[in-house]
């Protein structure tokens, strides 16, 4: 039975730490980097940062290609389609909602789980989906929660909810890798089958973005350094810590844990203005970390 113990809980908050730092630095490239270009280059410098450690896999006798149709969709649902979808959603849609209907993941996660998996939710996994949702709106709206009153549906929140279901069942067959060897082969190896068949997946989509004449790169010491942070960090090191955090905790447990994504990236950002963190800052974490243990009590209890 999956465990939530001290360095699964690391390798998760890792994974979002390092995802909030994403979203600034997508944030801060808004204008040098078309959305669908800035994800290719993302993952293709990723690509080759990855391919002396992992470059075993793509040998003829490989695992991969005894199982290319899992990770063709693997590929497609972690790598090639969440970050595409998130860069096109911010185009029209506002930080907050886009925020707030990603953290609906742990409701999808638990709906995949129940539909596909035959797992069902018990009612405290549902009642700590709601509270860790109470905390991500209490820091998007800065304990003003009557701001959500004014939020106004948009192509980009359609656009967001499709990537937060695509990343559910993403972590959901992370979890549950059949006949696949996968969790035996080096870590590299894993990582670096996922990434490319991502890319190449990425690189259909920005095929369309340069036939459109929408593509464009401006590339300069400042933006290829957030390229290369968002390649690494983001990117390698973040995907690498979810699939373990994934192994270690399950999916509907780890989902739970991308809710504190908002609030990293709300006090990074925060901290680059200069502002000291504020009192809903701790209300909100309080009420994630509240949420993760009441959805987690059950396995809590099962092995003591």
């Amino acid at each position: 039975m999956p465990k939530l113990n001290l360095a699964t809980v690391a390798y998760l908050l890792i994974a979002t730490a390092l995802w909030a730092g994403n979203a600034i630095a997508g944030r801060l490239l808004v204008g040098s980097v078309s959305p669908i270009t800035l994800s290719a280059v993302r993952w293709g410098l990723a690509a080759l940062l990855l391919l002396p450690l992992g470059w075993r896999v793509f040998k003829p006798n490989s695992a991969l290609w005894q199982n290319k149709k899992r990770f063709l969709l693997l590929g497609l649902f972690g790598v090639g389609s969440y970050n595409v979808l998130l860069y096109l959603a911010l185009q029209t849609s506002t930080a907050i909602n886009v925020t707030l209907i990603g953290a609906s993941m742990p409701i999808w996660m638990l709906f995949i789980g129940a539909v596909f998996y035959q797992t069902k939710p018990n009612l405290l996994q549902l009642i700590g989906a709601i509270v860790s949702l109470l905390g991500v709106a209490i820091v998007l709206t800065r304990g003003e929660l009557a701001t959500l009153l004014s939020m106004k549906m948009v192509i980009g929140d359609l656009l967001i909810m499709l990537a937060t279901v695509l990343w559910a069942i993403y972590s959901w067959m992370l979890s549950r890798p059949g006949s696949s060897t996968e969790r035996q082969w080096p870590w590299a190896d894993f990582l670096m089958a996922q990434v490319l068949v991502g890319l190449l997946w990425t690189g259909f989509f920005d095929s369309f973005e340069i036939a459109s004449g929408h593509a464009y790169l401006d590339l300069n010491l400042w933006t290829g350094s957030l390229i290369l942070f968002v390649a690494v960090g983001p990117s390698l090191i973040a995907y690498r810590c979810w699939g373990m955090g994934v192994s270690g905790a399950g999916p509907t447990v780890a989902a739970f844990f991308a809710n504190f994504i908002p609030l990293f990236t709300a006090i990074l950002s925060a901290a680059m203005l200069g502002e000291p963190p504020q009192l809903f800052h701790g209300v909100a974490f309080a009420l994630i970390v509240a949420g993760i243990w009441v959805s987690s009590s059950q396995s809590r209890s099962a092995r003591s």
